[in-house]
């Protein structure tokens, strides 16, 4: 089987989104963000239950005046996962949002002005237990930092970083995470890498408007990689321009990819070849979709030929191997032979027995103690 993750996690402050632990020992949180009108309350919580259903620990919603965050209060008792209200500007709409139960605050203390309105926005989140995220973004650096730097760097990201930690610190407020994306690769990740260095708290990571479905999740898989496999990094966000449920569905296979998080099926698949015995790209397209409600994690190997398919069927759960006919390997010895007739409909159907068999066994495992 796939087993642990080699990577080392670098040490940081735990703090609790709701009741998600961040940093820590915790594992690491996927998020994501509704790109619905706030206001629109009814299609706004229809799409968070969408994330949920796909696994999503943590929602982010853009609060842009008042009227969204008297809407926000009414989103928040319809729904069950721990929401972020992202705030810009206005440290009342910050107040409100606190009022009405929000788990968490992004804001840049720096951008609420005054002092008297940052000790308010702060006194207010630590009276009710809401952790703030500074959120650095390379498109919005302050001007004189813009003006320092002449263009944005990792080093003009991260002062801006710590500028708005100082607020906070100054405050004596230490239940914060941080963030400074970059849509490029490389000044994301060396701010990040920076960063981490600095302070204590949990990171929040993400490569900002990484693109549309393909190109942004290849961006985001080769940034968010180097981090993680470093051991950087406590919660992320993909952003795709796409259906946020993708977001979430990229975000797990990165952290599977990485053994960090194991959540539904792991698949190993052949890119096929002329030596394959059966459709495998057909296969594998089936398959996924059938079993998208799958949350049990598990290995399923997909092999069209006998050159590589034993030894990969034997490591997983469940394994096909292409052959004469076709053979199934369950937990590493083989079980059954599949004609390509019905090979997709008795592929789901052990792939479903075992997870409830999976299922069952855990359980046990957790009623013994």
């Amino acid at each position: 089987m796939h087993g642990e993750s080699p990577i080392k996690r670098r040490e940081s402050r735990k703090i609790w989104v709701g009741n998600v632990p961040v940093g820590g020992d915790a594992p690491i949180a996927v998020q994501s963000m509704t790109n619905s009108d706030t206001n629109d309350v009814a299609a706004t919580v229809a799409q968070i239950n969408r994330l949920e259903a796909a696994g999503v620990d943590i929602v982010r919603i853009s609060v842009p005046d008042m009227d969204a965050a008297e809407a926000f209060g009414k989103i928040k008792k319809l729904v069950k996962v721990p929401l972020v209200a992202d705030i810009h500007f206005d440290y009342k709409i910050a107040l409100r949002v606190a009022e009405l139960g929000v788990d968490c605050l992004r804001i840049n203390p720096g951008n609420i002005g005054r002092e008297d309105r940052v000790r308010a926005v702060v006194d207010a989140a630590r009276d009710r237990g809401i952790p703030i995220r500074i959120g650095v973004n390379a498109g919005s650096l302050e001007k004189d930092l813009q003006k320092k730097y002449g263009e944005p760097t990792p080093a003009a990201l991260v002062e801006s970083a710590l500028r708005h930690v100082e607020h906070l610190e100054r405050l004596n407020f230490q239940d914060f995470k941080v963030s400074v994306k970059a849509s490029d690769v490389f000044m994301a990740v060396a701010a990040y890498r920076l960063l981490a260095k600095e302070i204590v708290q949990p990171l929040h990571l993400g490569i900002t408007e990484a693109g549309g479905l393909r190109s942004g999740t290849v961006k985001s898989a080769v940034g968010l990689g180097m981090l993680l496999a470093e051991g950087i990094g406590d919660t992320i966000r993909i952003s795709l321009a796409a259906d946020p449920v993708e977001e979430v569905k990229v975000g797990y296979d990165i952290l599977k990819s990485l053994h960090l998080r194991s959540r539904g099926i792991n698949f190993i698949a052949c890119p096929s070849c002329s030596r394959q015995n059966f459709d495998v790209v057909k296969t594998m397209n089936e398959l996924e979709g059938r079993l998208e409600d799958l949350l049990v994690p598990l290995d399923v190997a997909v092999i069209g030929c006998v050159v590589n398919g034993p030894g990969e069927a034997k490591e997983a759960h469940i394994g096909l191997t292409g052959g004469t006919p076709n053979l199934i390997y369950i937990d590493g010895k083989p079980s059954q032979k599949l004609t390509n007739d019905n090979l997709v409909d008795e592929l789901e159907r052990l792939i479903r027995q075992k997870a409830a068999e999976k299922v069952e066994a855990d359980a046990a495992v957790i009623a013994r103690g």
